[in-house]
């Protein structure tokens, strides 16, 4: 099977290479046509559309509407100049060969790093299995899904969330083990997935994802059905067991990440969750251009020293991709014993031009792991997201992780997390097509 594995890998990788030929074919066919041109216009209409994204998103008043119509006139312009020049069989004809070739070298990469997954074990069916459901989460799933009247003909007990009151969710998870319970779990967001799972990992007891927030990125990454919340409830009769890493952040626990500086500042407005987008755009351009918020000191376990940074994501495990908004990034695995650290750094337009061409290989955006994460700033308490969360912790912050702290009680028969797809390393890639053995990966 691995020898299988290793030959189609090489396949898909010299597919990866036959079709980035074929588009560098495909512009010197054109080339007295303007076959450099092609590129050309391509690439500068994409530095100055990330260009007006940065003056949008760093700028008030003038220079924020001039980056706006850059953002409209930049594609604008692609489209207009390959027109004139009559360029589009030459355009359409490599970017689709592109598009190929990064296709086949992320399946060429994803089958020479074979993902076994998270080794799960036999569980025993719990006795006592009290779940804790929030009635608004994810628009009312669990009224939708009828999650309650599921859980309690499975022999659960359901505590439902008064929403019209503040209500300590963690007490409330460490009363039901006081009362008995061996088992705990949640249908809600992944910041009260996190609350509870702290106290089910000090007892050491299962704990069950019921997938019944908005995004559901934790249930996701343990490969459960985000579609179906009443699904997750099958592992109460039918489960195993995985266990997972926990991150922790000035000492609270969280399951996803925990986000510095300007997303963290954004979210500890009173507005942000009424109107999400417009207190963004307010707040952005004095986070980004140092007038507002601290810049980021970080320091990681073994010595590295990221300075200055706008932002700083910290992940319970790392991200498939650096870029933390990459489509479809997810974690491959929880119980790697580490956390993703992605920092960035960008402080003009031609930096954020930068980032969109070159994407984790900018200078601006750092992307590294580390068992232990220490966040400083020029101020004696700063704003952290946690899953979501806002809060304000005293500085210096650390940030550790907790090695198969949690056991998860999940259903045999799930979906499965999808396999991650890696960016695309193109000399990796041609190792692979050359059939040259796997670089050792470096450490940090």
């Amino acid at each position: 099977m691995a020898s299988r594995s290793r030959t189609s890998a090489r396949w898909a990788a010299r597919a990866a290479l036959a079709c980035v030929l074929g588009a560098v074919a495909v512009l010197v066919a054109v080339v007295g046509a303007g076959g450099f041109l092609v590129l050309a216009i391509g690439l500068a209409g994409l530095a100055l559309t990330a260009a007006g994204t940065w003056w949008v998103v760093s700028h008030h008043g003038a220079v924020r509407l001039a980056g706006a119509l850059l953002v409209i006139a930049a594609p604008a312009g692609v489209v207009v100049g390959y027109a004139r020049a009559d360029l589009w069989p030459a355009a359409l004809g490599a970017l689709a060969l592109w598009a190929v070739a990064v296709a086949c070298a992320r399946s060429a990469l994803r089958r020479a790093r074979p993902h076994d997954g998270m080794r799960a074990v036999v569980a025993t069916r719990p006795r006592h299995a009290v779940l804790i459901m929030n009635p608004k989460s994810g628009g009312g799933k669990v009224g939708r899904f009828g999650l309650v009247e599921r859980a309690e003909a499975l022999g659960a007990e359901v505590v439902l969330l008064d929403t019209a009151a503040h209500v300590d969710i963690a007490d409330l998870a460490r009363r039901a083990v006081a009362e008995g319970a061996d088992l705990l779990g949640v249908a809600g967001g992944d910041g009260t997935q996190a609350l509870v799972a702290e106290v089910a990992a000090e007892h050491d007891l299962p704990f069950l994802v019921i997938s019944a927030g908005t995004r559901n990125h934790f249930a996701m990454d343990l490969g459960l059905d985000r579609g179906n919340p009443a699904a997750c409830l099958d592992a109460l009769t039918d489960g195993e067991e995985l266990r997972v890493d926990l991150g922790v952040v000035g000492g609270r626990t969280f399951v996803n990440t925990a986000s510095f500086g300007a997303y963290a500042e954004i979210v500890q407005s009173p507005e942000y969750r009424d109107a999400k987008a417009g207190s963004a755009l307010d707040a952005l351009p004095g986070l980004l251009l140092g007038n507002a918020g601290h810049p980021l000191e970080v320091v990681l376990a073994d010595g590295t020293r990221l300075t200055a940074q706008q932002a700083l994501l910290v992940s319970n495990n790392p991200y498939t991709a650096p870029e933390p908004t990459a489509v479809g990034n997810r974690r491959p695995r929880l119980d790697g014993a580490t956390l993703g650290v992605v920092g960035i750094r960008v402080g003009n337009a031609s930096q954020a031009a930068a980032v969109a061409l070159r994407g984790g290989r900018a200078a601006g955006l750092r992307a590294l792991t580390a068992p232990r994460v220490v966040v400083d700033a020029d101020t004696e308490r700063i704003a952290v997201a946690v899953d979501g969360e806002a809060l304000r912790l005293p500085t210096p912050v650390t940030c550790a992780v907790r090695p198969g702290a949690l056991r998860v009680l999940v259903p045999r028969g799930r979906p499965g997390a999808p396999p991650a797809a890696p960016a695309a390393d193109w000399r990796e890639v041609v190792r692979l097509a050359l059939g040259r053995p796997r670089r050792s990966p470096r450490s940090g």
